[in-house]
């Protein structure tokens, strides 16, 4: 059993920089025992041995308050009690979950920017009385400030041993290996000063001893923009600039890749080598139909996915890794509190929703770290009813892109008002509070090119593996449906609700039921047939408030319960046929 050693900070701190630079990218994620709050762990060689490194969780303190800290307190302590029940998940390179297995040490990162804040987690850190090691990350960005830290001063206070950190320059690093080598023979001998119980009276006199400013520092560039940013004007039309710019980069270079790259490479090369290889190994009948037929397995269980979809899912993640590393997005969350704040959520609820925008099941699991359970239930609502993820972003602009871009818009302004009603009808429903927005905002930065393809990179093996294979299969299983008749039986069934009320034609009713399985699903089909501009609305708005898929209604019943579930599932396909219907009705009196 190697030792294992949390790595922990607050969030925004650069602390999953350090864990990648440490690790590599080979690394696995799991989700604690007994909860959905993920982490990640992989292996640091040094000299002498392998250690497990940890990423715990980013949190503000340990008072386990929300689910985030109570997973960081579980680590720090070592749940025993869970992994005598079995309740567990092996990290790289072990037989044991790394997760509740007791430290050996904790690495905690400080932001060299904002140290009190981090002085203060550090502190509650200490008082479990294992080894611990002091970064302080983001150097550069507090000289550049003007501040200056006694890190002589720090290591007398705790001490615990300090090193100076870049992480997305990479500085620092080789000296952490080197520390985290030296402790590694005698983790026992490395607790730091145990100052009592964390206080905010402490940590003031604390950070009064190792930090101080040049006054005569004039503020930089990066800190003017920084403050102009979160300010009404000119931030909002900052803001309106940049979500029209990423908007405009989302479309544009997803359908860039998927017209220029990826349609003649699958179209030209790979799926006629296919259909020319399934007709010489099978003969006219069921088996070459679900391989490679009008749902077959081999050319739209490949085509769609990969060549319509991961494009827009490539572009998006791309904009989205920039804004993150930017420091852009929780300046928007501020921003926006007070808009926000009148639909009933703080300016933190709109990160989760924007990562809705990538897959629903982390934007729920991000609602974890909101402040209140009415927030929790605003959020997860409106990302089931009305945020497309990014395979039916796709599958969206696939479909409207070369058709009506007016009806692309008319589309998503349709989402963005429906997410609107559904927050403000809840807020009232539901009772509760609104608390204070908690919000730790970064330094802006220049996203490094390195690090935006390491990003990237993760998150494209996850969509390969957590979207596009199960989309394939269920293509498969589709294709099964089809020819074997069944789809045709349940099309006959619901044929006077989807040509009578929706006013699509009867071969629509195909994706009804793969929406069941991908929500996108509801959406691809459509791009074979030939419909008017009512038609691709009707369509479209019924894709886009259909059922969400079953690993997201899997995720809502594990998270908030049965009744919960239901609920989505039911308001889910009301709205989407009702407005569908309505839409359609009153479309057909106009024309």
């Amino acid at each position: 059993m190697s030792d294992t050693v949390l790595l922990m900070g607050l969030p925004n701190v650069g602390k999953s920089v350090i864990f990648n630079r440490l690790t590599g990218l080979n690394v696995r994620s799991a989700n604690y025992s007994g909860t959905t709050v993920e982490y990640s762990a992989g292996v640091v060689k040094l000299p002498s041995k392998d250690i497990t490194l940890v990423d715990v969780p980013g949190t503000y303190s340990l008072h386990a308050t929300n689910e985030a800290e109570k997973v960081a307190v579980s680590m720090l302590e070592g749940d025993d009690e869970k992994k005598s029940k079995g309740e567990t998940h092996c990290g790289p390179g072990t037989g044991t979950d790394v997760a509740t297995q007791k430290p050996s040490a904790v690495i905690c990162v400080l932001d060299a920017g904002n140290l009190e804040s981090s002085l203060y987690l550090l502190m509650q850190v200490i008082e479990r009385k294992l080894p611990t090691l002091v970064v302080l990350n983001r150097i550069d960005l507090s000289k550049e400030k003007g501040y200056q830290i006694d890190t002589d001063a720090l290591t007398e206070e705790f001490g615990a041993p300090v090193v100076l950190a870049s992480a997305v320059h990479g500085v620092g690093m080789d000296e952490l290996k080197g520390q985290l080598e030296a402790l590694s023979s005698g983790w026992l001998e490395a607790v730091p000063k145990d100052k009592g119980p964390a206080t905010w009276d402490k940590v003031e006199k604390i950070n009064e001893n190792i930090w101080k400013w040049d006054e005569g520092q004039e503020k930089t560039t990066r800190e003017l923009l920084g403050e102009l940013s979160t300010q009404p004007w000119p931030g909002l039309l900052f803001a309106f600039l940049v979500v029209a710019f990423t908007l405009l980069f989302i479309v544009g270079v997803g359908l860039g890749l998927r017209q220029q790259l990826l349609l003649p490479v699958f179209r030209g090369l790979l799926l006629p080598q296919l259909e020319v290889a399934v007709f010489g190994l099978t003969s006219e009948g069921l088996i070459r139909n679900i391989l490679i037929g009008d749902y077959g397995l081999l050319n739209k269980g490949l085509e769609w996915p990969f060549a319509l979809v991961m494009p827009y899912v490539i572009s998006f993640y791309l904009a989205l890794s920039m804004l993150e590393d930017s420091g852009y997005l929780p300046r928007l969350g501020v921003l926006l509190d007070g808009l926000l704040n009148k639909i009933g959520l703080q300016g933190s609820g709109l990160i989760p929703i924007l990562l809705g925008y990538g897959c629903a099941i982390p934007a729920i699991l991000g609602t974890r770290a909101l402040s209140s359970y009415k927030e929790r239930v605003i959020v997860t609502c409106m990302v089931c009813l009305a945020v497309p993820c990014i395979a039916q972003t796709g599958s969206f602009v696939a479909l409207l892109s070369a058709r009506s871009i007016p009806v692309m818009g008319a589309v998503f302004m349709l989402g963005f008002l429906m997410m609107v009603v559904v927050a403000l009808t809840i807020s009232k429903l539901l009772p509760g509070y609104l608390p204070d927005t908690l919000l730790e905002i970064p330094d802006l930065l220049v996203p490094r090119a390195d690090v935006l393809m390491k990003k990237l990179w993760l998150r494209i093996k996850h969509f390969l593996m957590d979207g596009a294979l199960p989309m394939a299969v269920a293509v498969g299983v589709a294709a099964l449906l089809y020819e074997t008749g069944a789809m045709l039986v349940f099309g006959n069934f619901v044929e006077p609700l989807v040509v009578g009320w929706l006013g699509l034609p009867s071969e629509a009713a195909v994706p009804l039921v793969l929406g069941v399985f991908r929500r996108e699903l509801t959406v691809l089909p459509l791009l074979e047939m030939e419909l008017t501009s009512l038609q691709l609305f009707v369509g479209a708005t019924v894709g886009l408030f259909y059922v969400p898929c079953i690993a997201v209604v899997a995720i809502v019943l594990k998270e908030f319960g049965l009744r919960m579930a239901l609920s989505v599932l039911l308001l889910t396909t009301f709205i989407a046929f009702v407005l569908g219907g309505t839409f359609n009705q009153m479309g057909s009196l106009w024309m």
